[in-house]
């Protein structure tokens, strides 16, 4: 390498080079401390409602989607319908005291376990089963696929829900005139019929799904009351069927209360039943069997005046029936009081445990009065529990006594019809055989009578016991009762499909903002001039807006004739070159800004280098510095432009420019001051004064960071009044860096919206780490959305400002014609 391109040290400001390299470990280069600081983390409401304008059409889409889908979703859904019995259960009546007082030891309407027990059994399986035999509903197509035919189309249905369209007219000649009640009730399932319980589960289940019941409480008094009715409510998608259903639900409910309360009496009534049957039957066949006796020994006559021994033997055997009979009922006297518990209840009731239980019930009080004003150390209270312990005592004793005497005399009771059973027979059996030669036909005759007699002094006693169960049984009352039956209802009440689509809508709404919130929060790019001076403490200079759509762009490139027309015939016009025309737009006004703010950026005197850089490509430096040096030669200074980056050039496609010498060729050989400004090259369309970056050398950096750089940086300045460099972006290569230590300022070019801050951030400190002054950022590209504040004043200013101009230049160009 020769010496022009050799690195040299900056010899014009040693003591801002001299401090990065003098060892000291905490030297950051100078801060630019431009605006308060702000913590990253800091969000405020203006930041929120921000990110959602940004992304409106994100949440306005989200939102309509998913309401759009759940409209459709609730309107496929099929109506439903509700009908609603009502029930009373009143106080349940023990038939023991009927015409008595009964104790108010517990009442059922104080007790909520016994109303609960019947909201229990309102949708117990069991009930539900007998529902289901009662209505058929195994192959009732109604319950199990309703509306096959009413469900509305999707369409009129969502024109219903939004009141386009009214309700469906139904036709009065296809509805029953009237709905037919549960006439009888299925009966209930055996315990042991698991079968038909498995088979009937699934429909059992429905009905639970459909079934509601709820005691109604009264809240006109302004506070709520515990009554004794119920409702009983179905919901179901056929009317018809809801309303059947909740009727026969009523009906098997009180009809399974009454069998319930009459499953005693109904035993009672079967066994009595049944034995008079077998009496009856008895009875004839013994009558037979006596017809035929006599017929075949001839028996014509059986008067006691005739035959003392037969009538004698009738006497015995009369009496030995008594006898059995007796012995019989001793026996299971006896028998049913060795049970456990019973003989001791059968004692209960004597007179002297009365007397002793109510002299209990006396101490018991005493003591507890005592124990007011004495504790249970005290002298009468000590006696009173012993006479309580000893009056325990002989209760205790009384009772066992009791039950022994008590099982001891059904005993001898038991024994003595036995013994007089034997007796009995012994003697019947003696008579017997004494009179069996004499009269054995009358005998056995008058034994067949006697027998018939017998069984049909019982058979009408079974028959009066019958006929009092009977009057028992439809006597008895039924403390649940039907209030009133459900009706078919006419209109649905459900599904709630405005609300849901409504809740829809606010989820949806708030799913849309809150994707909107999180995708800002995942954006990490710099939007505005407040992010700027919150994350990179610098000031903006300007911003620059972003061209899009031909119509805006032909209005700020062609406004005279002079609308920068390329020599090669191009008349489309260079993106880079759209300030040389139209001084009245927006993209002009905001270079102009930049210009002020260049201009103004030092003290004492404008700057008289410029670079202007980026942290990354495409982020418009070319474009700014292009546009920068024309407004800078508009006011009438001469401003040469240097493209400096020698691994991308872009001034030469932008000026076409021929292929010669440039830049790496001033700095890659020892030449003159009059050949380095021979090497630029004048463009007339726009007053600059470009230099290209010439041939691509294999070592830029070396080159820009030269002693032969400085020369020409020297030289430029005596011959122009402003130098702008276009360099390579700095956190991509060293160029700009080592080019930013020679100049008065850099203009930092950040890509609106696309730059991350942490890289912006990056570039930012590479270039205080060498010295370098940041004049400010560049915000480029930049959206309307993302600016409105700025955006707003550009609006007002080509609108309102230049409105009047406009105007006039139009009456002008009328009145020429």
């Amino acid at each position: 390498m020769n010496q022009a391109t050799k690195l040299v040290k900056r010899e014009d400001e040693p003591g801002e080079i001299d401090r990065r390299f003098d060892g000291s470990a905490n030297y950051r280069g100078p801060v630019y401390g431009y605006g308060p600081e702000s913590s990253e983390g800091e969000v405020h409401l203006l930041d929120y409602w921000r990110a959602i304008r940004k992304r409106l059409w994100l949440v306005l889409g989200v939102a309509a989607l998913i309401t759009a889908l759940s409209t459709v979703y609730v309107a496929r859904k099929p109506d439903v319908y509700e009908a609603k019995s009502q029930v009373q259960v009143d106080l349940e009546n023990n038939p023991m005291y009927a015409g008595k007082s009964v104790p108010m030891i517990y009442s059922p309407v104080n007790d909520p376990a016994y109303f609960n027990t019947q909201l229990q059994i309102l949708t117990s399986p069991g009930l539900l089963r007998r529902v289901v035999k009662t209505l058929d509903l195994e192959h009732n197509q109604a319950f199990l696929r309703p509306q096959s035919l009413r469900q509305p189309s999707t369409w009129k249905t969502i024109l219903q829900m939004w009141g386009v369209s009214g309700p469906e007219k139904k036709d009065p000649s296809t509805q029953p005139k009237e709905l037919p009640l549960t006439s009888t009730v299925a009966a209930a399932t055996s315990n042991d019929d698991l079968a038909e319980a498995k088979r009937l589960a699934p429909y059992v289940g429905a009905l639970q799904g459909g079934l509601k019941v709820e005691p109604v409480r009264e809240s006109r008094a302004g506070y709520y009351k515990e009554t004794r009715l119920i409702d009983i409510v179905f919901q179901h998608g056929d009317p018809e069927v809801s309303a059947k259903i909740t009727n026969a639900v009523a009906d098997t409910f009180v009809r399974a209360n009454l069998e319930k309360k009459n499953e005693t009496n109904t035993s009672t009534g079967e066994f009595l039943s049944k034995r008079v049957a077998e009496l009856q039957q008895q009875i004839r066949a013994d009558e037979e069997k006596l017809v035929s006796y006599a017929k075949n020994n001839q028996i014509l006559s059986l008067d006691a005046s005739q035959n003392t021994v037969v009538e004698r033997l009738a006497g015995l055997n009369k009496q030995l029936l008594e006898a059995e009979n007796d012995r019989k009922m001793a026996e299971a006297e006896y028998n049913a009081a060795k049970a456990p518990g019973a003989a001791t209840a059968l004692a209960e009731g004597a007179k002297d445990i009365n007397e002793s239980e109510s002299k209990l019930a006396d101490l018991k009080q005493k003591r507890a009065q005592l124990l007011v004003d004495a504790t249970e150390e005290a002298p009468e209270v000590k006696e009173v529990d012993q006479q309580i312990a000893e009056l325990q005592k002989h209760l205790h004793e009384s009772r066992a006594r009791n039950t022994n005497t008590l099982l001891t005399n059904l005993e001898t009771k038991y024994r003595q019809s036995l013994a007089r059973e034997e007796s009995l027979r012994k003697s019947f059996n003696q008579q017997k055989g004494e009179t069996v030669t004499q009269n054995e036909a009358a005998i056995n005759y008058r034994i067949l009578q006697q027998e018939i007699e017998t069984n049909k002094g019982l058979l009408d006693n079974l028959l009066q016991r019958s006929k009092e169960n009977d009057v028992v049984l439809a006597g008895r009352p039924n403390n649940i009762s039907i209030v009133d039956y459900a009706i078919t209802p006419d209109f649905p009440v459900g599904p709630a499909r405005m609300r849901s689509v409504m809740l829809a809508f606010v989820l949806a709404l708030a799913l849309g903002v809150g994707l909107a919130l999180f995708l800002e929060y995942l954006d990490d790019s710099i939007h505005s001039t407040d992010d700027v001076e919150k994350f990179l403490r610098l000031p903006a200079l300007a911003v620059i807006p972003s061209m899009s759509g031909g119509v805006a762009r032909r209005r700020r490139l062609l406004s005279s004739a002079t609308a920068l027309q390329k020599r090669n015939g191009n008349t489309s016009g260079t993106p880079e070159l759209l300030l040389n025309v139209n001084g009245r737009s927006a993209l002009a006004e905001s270079y102009r800004q930049l210009r002020t703010s260049v201009l103004l950026s030092t003290a004492g005197r404008a700057p008289k280098t410029l670079l202007i850089t980026s942290s990354l490509p495409g982020e418009g430096k070319t474009t700014t510095a292009v546009n920068t040096a024309i407004t800078l030669a508009q006011t009438g200074a001469s401003v040469v432009i240097i493209d400096a980056d020698m691994r991308r050039p872009r001034l030469r496609s932008i000026f076409d420019l021929p292929e010669r010498e440039g830049l790496s060729s001033i700095l890659s050989s020892e030449i003159k001051p009059e050949d380095m400004l021979h090497a630029i090259h004048r463009d007339e369309a726009t007053g600059l004064n470009v230099l290209a970056s010439g041939p691509i050398p294999p070592n830029p950096a070396e080159l820009l960071g030269s002693e032969q750089m400085r020369k020409l940086i020297a030289v430029l300045s005596g011959a122009f009044t402003h130098i702008v460099i276009d360099s390579p972006p700095v956190s991509s290569f060293t160029d700009g860096v080592l080019i930013a230590s020679m100049v008065d300022g850099v203009l930092l070019v950040v890509h609106g919206g696309k730059s991350s801050r942490g890289v912006v951030r990056r570039s930012r400190q590479l270039l205080t780490d060498v010295g370098a002054k940041i004049f400010g950022v560049v915000l480029n590209n930049v959206s309307a959305r993302s600016h409105d504040y700025y955006y707003y004043y550009q609006r007002y200013y080509h609108q309102s400002y230049y409105s009047h101009d406009v105007e006039s230049d139009g009456a002008d160009e009328r009145a020429s014609a």
